[in-house]
């Protein structure tokens, strides 16, 4: 899966092992922006404790509005070894970390297992969160079985129109489909412990995006007809234009209360109970966090 690389949905086949990019921009050097803990995440992942957040460097979807865009494109990253990697894990651990949040991962997997394996060795006890964008391989996901927990997968479009012009992937709907049936059928309903943190299940993101309301009320009626109450879903209104936008305008600007309002209003229609919700002016709260190398 890796020489030439076939990790994403991309299959890009660059040799990244010989030091070629692929279209996440990495090649086969280990490198992450950040390890630490985080109090943003849905209230059963950071809880009062914070998630054990590890940001890997490079992405394969590579939306055009990423709030994370240095690290997604490569441009900021720190070269790493496995070893070091399970480091990280332990010391996440020994700081008080809820879990362990693998965030951007897909071009690393390989290289995750190896760590997860010798973290767990050493002891490591904590459930361990996939957190991706969605735009996985059923493949690749098989692999993960037995080492994840809890997945935290975006579904951010069922508009195959809107996939390929903020994120040029067209196939977005159908891949995700896919991915999100392979997640589920690995660790099925939600399972929280006595103190309200996930120790099982998925958890399905949407983030709302201005100007496209239809889109995140086809995500929603798939979501809820295809799993029902099997599984959570974040209904996320904290999108933040971070890169002028000169093609689309309407992402310069912020999700409105009415947009936001018409979403949830669709949501209680359909059933849906299951459901993580934000309020107030979160696009002005600290859900990027400084890519620093803290931790690292």
């Amino acid at each position: 899966m890796t020489e030439p690389c076939r990790l994403c949905p991309r299959s890009c086949r660059a040799d990244r092992s010989r030091g070629k990019t692929g279209y996440c921009g990495m090649d086969g050097t280990l490198r992450l922006a950040r390890a630490a803990l985080h109090m943003w995440e849905e209230p059963c992942i950071s809880g009062t404790r914070g998630s054990g957040t590890v940001f890997f460097t490079g992405c394969g979807l590579r939306c055009i509005y990423c709030q994370n865009r240095e690290i997604a494109l490569g441009r900021q990253g720190k070269a790493i070894t496995v070893e070091r990697l399970a480091d990280i894990f332990l010391e996440l651990e020994q700081k008080g970390a809820a879990n362990i949040n693998l965030v951007t991962g897909t071009q690393y997997v390989p290289q995750i297992l190896t760590a997860l394996e010798g973290a767990k060795a050493r002891g490591m006890k904590l459930p361990v969160v996939y957190n991706t964008s969605g735009y996985e391989r059923p493949e690749i996901l098989r692999l993960l079985e037995g080492y994840v927990d809890i997945y935290l997968p975006d579904c951010k479009y069922m508009e195959a129109s809107l996939a390929e012009a903020f994120s040029h992937a067209p196939d977005y709907p159908e891949v995700v489909k896919r991915a999100l049936a392979e997640m589920f059928r690995q660790v099925g309903p939600p399972k929280l412990d006595a103190k309200g943190y996930a120790r099982k299940g998925m958890i399905v993101r949407h983030l709302i995006l201005p100007g496209h309301t239809t889109n995140s009320r086809k995500v929603l009626e798939y979501l809820y007809r295809t799993f029902g109450d099997d599984i959570m879903i974040s209904i996320m209104n904290q999108y933040t234009p971070v890169y002028p936008q000169e093609k689309f305008p309407e992402l310069n600007r912020r999700v409105t209360g009415r947009e936001y309002n018409k979403v949830l209003d669709y949501a209680i229609s359909l059933g849906i109970v299951n459901a993580y919700t934000q309020e107030g002016e979160t696009a002005e709260e600290s859900f990027i966090p400084e890519f620093d190398f803290e931790g690292v």
